[in-house]
């Protein structure tokens, strides 16, 4: 009688890396995953958590659940833990995305490979529930997002869930455009006002803009970005984004790292050899993400903001972008450069408590 060979499903395995040396042991296998997601973008990188995990990480405890099945990666849940709280007098646990607070980060998310969401969401909710956090998650793409996803199934554990719409993230939609013709679909009196303060400065200034390429012109233009950024915002009571010592430092760092990546888009307007104005992005993918902006408000009359703003999209559209994600913020100098019909990304709150649906 011949031999029946019965199939055997490969092992499922959740590990849990909560030390500094296991986070920088799985960067490779990161950075393959993340590129192989629906999920992928620039605030998910490896560089970008783990920059923020040395930086601005204060008290949390590192608690990044990583899903195998055999020997394939299937998901990472980037996530942290922060002081127990206090709930019906017991204390709970909670969890949240590394990348959060005030560094800015959009699109947060679980990672997990195309394909195979739905076995590593049954994976990553067996473990809390077995585990009775508290999952407090910010920055999510709503409707679209892989958390969601799993607090949905979370819900039907009889876990309490709340959720609320924090902001949006206007982007314009560069598919198909060249230079001329994006800006044809820009409203006249923006796209006349644009031309003549660019004729301006060239005509007044000995203007250039550029892009820093080099690691001996990285540092430098960073400290003068940081510079102009806090000089622009003190007339607004102060920046929130490049205010402390701990976020210069991590963008010294992440810098450097996207440089070497080839993902830093660091510009600089200069007038008579002065930097007056800069812009601060990335290019990761096809897209192109705006993170930060200054200039130096005695320039104000010349419209370098502006000018500057323009340039970047115009070298975007040259890098062969599809999208320039103004993230989130609704200030009213993005609404110059949507093209109609505008759209926004809508990212969302959602917490989940775990341990008072135990507790009932």
């Amino acid at each position: 009688m011949p031999m029946i060979q019965k199939s055997l499903t490969p092992p499922r395995v959740l590990e849990v890396i909560n030390t500094g040396q296991g986070f920088e042991g799985i960067r490779e296998e990161w950075a393959e995953l993340l590129a192989n997601s629906s999920s992928d973008c620039v605030f998910l990188t490896w560089e970008w958590l783990y920059t923020w995990w040395k930086h601005l990480a204060g008290t949390r405890k590192l608690q990044v659940l990583v899903v195998r099945s055999g020997a394939d990666l299937i998901a990472i849940a980037p996530l942290a833990s922060t002081s127990t709280r206090l709930i019906r007098l017991t204390h709970v646990r909670a969890l949240e995305f590394l990348g959060t607070g005030s560094v800015g980060s959009d699109y947060l998310d679980i990672i997990a490979r195309r394909g195979r969401e739905d076995e590593a969401m049954d994976i990553l909710a067996d473990y809390f529930i077995r585990e009775k956090y508290v999952l407090d998650l910010k920055q999510l793409v709503k409707n679209r997002s892989l958390a969601l996803q799993l607090a949905a199934r979370l819900e039907h554990e009889r876990w309490t869930r709340s959720e609320i719409c924090t902001n949006t993230c206007p982007y314009i939609d560069l598919a198909g455009y060249t230079w001329k013709s994006f800006q044809a679909g820009l409203g006249p009196k923006h796209r006349y006002n644009f031309h003549r303060r660019l004729k301006n400065l060239y005509r007044e200034f000995d203007a250039g803009f550029e892009c820093i390429v080099s690691e001996v012109q990285r540092s430098t233009a960073l400290v003068t970005l940081v510079a102009l950024h806090n000089k622009r915002m003190e007339e607004r009571g102060g920046s929130d984004g490049l205010h402390s010592s701990e976020l210069v430092d991590f963008h010294e760092e992440l810098t450097r790292l996207a440089l070497a990546q080839g993902w830093l888009r660091l510009f600089v307007l200069k007038l008579n050899g002065d930097t007056v104005a800069a812009l601060y992005g990335f290019m990761y993918g096809k897209k192109f993400y705006f993170y930060q902006s200054g200039f130096d408000p005695r320039y104000s009359q010349y419209s370098v903001g502006l000018v500057t703003m323009g340039l970047a999209i115009e070298a975007a559209i040259g890098d062969g972008a599809e999208e320039f994600d103004l993230l989130h913020g609704d200030e009213k100098y993005k609404s110059l450069w949507y093209m109609e019909p505008a759209r926004e990304k809508s990212c969302s709150n959602v917490s989940h408590d775990a341990a008072l649906a135990h507790l009932e």
